[in-house]
């Protein structure tokens, strides 16, 4: 459950005051506490017969009016039963308190449990869900102080508006600022899926995190091309990359984007490193990479016959490459890690093999 949906179920708790304050405007404040009792029941039968079980929001919101409603014709008083939002923004404060201020997210907690596919999310993710808990508090506590002061010195016209429409204000002017925000903030922002081993897609997070965070693993790309002859092409990666720049890898690799499959992934890199339209390739090993970050790589092999016009913008130099001068640059410790762990592999492809790919 996150806030949304915490929100979501406690607004028909506030349904009974709007009843209340159309009943009491025209038949009395008994009359009024009355037909709010009898809406809170009608509510839990409603739930009752339509799933099978009992609304807790609604069935906490019925009691306090009983209590409030019959403390309030006991004493003459209806400022008892005013009283009944801020009680209810009361459990609210303190289910927001402790999920803002305190080292356990109950509101972050609850949200894992009841969502089977989520991440556990980390660093910048849960300060900035914080922060907005932090905001949250603020605002909602801001409005029970108000409730009270309207309960006490207002009209129950004010009062109603107050408790009722004000919060309902109040938390729109929140979200739609939330929205935007992040809007703004994510659009240019490249998010990558977070795997599990299995390749399962669990979530997504930025390429940003992904990179610094080892706990995330995130799907990668690597198509190697031969030639005719049996060479390989090797690009030299741009000296602005992100790992490892300036090294001699693959002839393609990238990331794959949220909500996009390896293979279209894997056309997509190709085309932007190396303007070369891929139209065959073969997926010959799928690893786990573990350093500063974590991927799960896909590796493919293909073909192509001449030197690329590739992307100065995403690639240094593109060149082609016996096996052997692979070996003597793996020895010059001038590639990457990946064509390192790779490189056994490589040797194990026979020519014949990439023969059959069309060069496109």
């Amino acid at each position: 459950m996150n806030i949304t949906q915490l929100f979501n179920q406690l607004i028909p708790g506030l349904v009974p005051i709007l009843i209340f304050v159309v009943i009491d405007e025209f038949l009395g404040t008994k009359a009024g506490i009355l037909a709010a009792l009898i809406f809170g029941a009608i509510q839990l039968i409603y739930y009752k017969i339509k799933e099978g079980r009992v609304e807790k929001f609604v069935l906490i919101d019925t009691l306090l009016i009983i209590i409030m409603g019959l403390t309030s014709i006991l004493l003459n008083n209806d400022h008892f039963f005013k009283l009944k939002p801020v009680i209810i923004e009361t459990i609210l404060l303190a289910i927001l308190g402790v999920s803002a201020f305190s080292k356990y997210n109950y509101l972050l907690s609850m949200t894992q449990r009841m969502a089977s596919n989520s991440i556990d999310l980390k660093g910048d993710q849960i300060n900035q869900m914080q922060i907005q808990l932090r905001i949250l508090f603020f605002i909602v506590l801001f409005h029970s102080i108000l409730s009270v002061y309207a309960t006490y010195y207002l009209s129950t016209q004010l009062w109603a508006f107050i408790t009722t429409f004000l919060l309902y204000i109040l938390l729109g002017i929140f979200f739609i600022i939330q929205f935007g925000y992040q809007y703004f903030k994510n659009k240019n922002v490249e998010f990558l899926p977070v795997v599990n081993e299995e390749g399962k897609i669990m979530g997504k997070a930025s390429r940003q995190e992904c990179h610094r965070n080892p706990n995330l693993m995130y799907p990668v790309v690597r198509l190697h091309l031969f030639n005719q002859e049996g060479k390989l092409l090797l690009q030299k990666r741009h000296q602005k990359s992100d790992i490892e720049p300036n090294k001699w890898d693959a002839s393609v690799a990238g990331h794959v984007h949220f909500n996009e499959s390896i293979e279209n992934a894997l056309i997509r890199e190709c085309q932007e490193e190396l303007n070369h339209t891929l139209t065959d390739f073969q997926l010959i090993q799928k690893r786990i990479y573990r350093g500063k970050s974590t991927a799960l790589m896909f590796i493919f092999v293909g073909q192509i016959n001449q030197l690329p016009r590739y992307n100065p913008k995403e690639v240094t130099e593109v060149g082609f490459f016996t096996l052997t001068e692979v070996n003597n640059l793996i020895k010059g410790q001038v590639t990457t890690q990946g064509l390192i762990e790779e490189y056994d592999t490589l040797k194990q492809i026979k020519i014949s093999k990439t023969n059959k790919t069309k060069d496109a």
